[in-house]
């Protein structure tokens, strides 16, 4: 006669138990889906208007990242989805603040940004969670950008003068000084200059792919070394269901 041996129930590895719980996924997990539709449309109205090059963002992949970071079965579903906020997160004081450039990134109607809000009302928190993404995505740099004053003004270089002692006391740059006047590499006093007026910023000067890894490198802020694997899991269980 056999002898039966009884066996534990193996464990699920973290990955797989994650993945289960995407597998069970059910309308709760589409909770969220016209406000992330109405945020990408939002920002893809202002950046392709404003920027070069805007790939433009899929809605899904967003969705995918709501999946990943909260999911319908964690209590931030319901506050923090995207997790921007969160408890020691780096990302809404970056999007909030006056270096990295996000105010180039948010759609003027959503500023200025209720920092408050983002971390208690999931509406916000995804549309600042996508500008963050986005600006992690975006190309920056500081360029001479002329302003809307067409006018051609003259300027008569003073002793001590220098270009970039002229440019900033008269509302411009180095740059539009020496393009205006190639031959000023020598200053003489009594010289005149011309000059329009200009000023240095940043601005966005192109785009990332917005991909799979691309996302997984720019906006995993916890370090969770399974985030792209879980993303493209997410992605893939996105997809298939819009396609069903």
């Amino acid at each position: 006669m056999a002898t039966s041996h009884s066996h534990p129930p193996q464990r699920l590895s973290g990955f797989d138990s994650w993945k289960d719980g995407i597998d069970k996924a059910d309308e709760k997990w589409n909770a969220h889906d016209l406000e992330i539709k109405a945020a990408v449309q939002n920002y893809e109205f202002h950046l392709l208007s404003t920027t070069p090059g805007f790939p433009g963002l899929d809605w899904r992949l967003v969705k995918a990242m709501l999946w990943v970071e909260s999911g319908a079965r964690d209590s931030e579903w319901k506050i923090k989805p995207m997790q921007i906020g969160a408890r020691l997160d780096l990302g809404l004081p970056a999007l909030l603040g006056n270096i990295e450039g996000g105010w180039l990134i948010v759609p003027p109607s959503y500023l200025p940004i209720n920092e408050s809000a983002v971390k208690i009302n999931p509406r916000d928190n995804i549309r600042a969670g996508i500008g963050y993404l986005l600006m992690k995505m975006a190309n920056f740099d500081i360029q001479t950008v002329m302003d809307r004053d067409t006018h051609i003004y003259e300027v008569t270089v003073m002793p001590k003068d220098n270009l970039d002692r002229i440019a900033r006391a008269n509302g411009s740059t180095v740059d539009v000084l020496v393009k205006l006047n190639p031959a000023a590499h020598v200053l003489r006093e009594g010289q005149v200059l011309k000059l329009r007026k200009a000023s240095r910023r940043k601005i966005v000067t192109g785009w990332k792919s917005i991909d799979l890894w691309n996302i997984a490198r720019y906006y995993n802020g916890g370090g969770d070394p399974l985030y792209a694997q879980k993303l493209k899991y997410a992605w893939e269980t996105v997809r298939r269901g819009a396609a069903l």
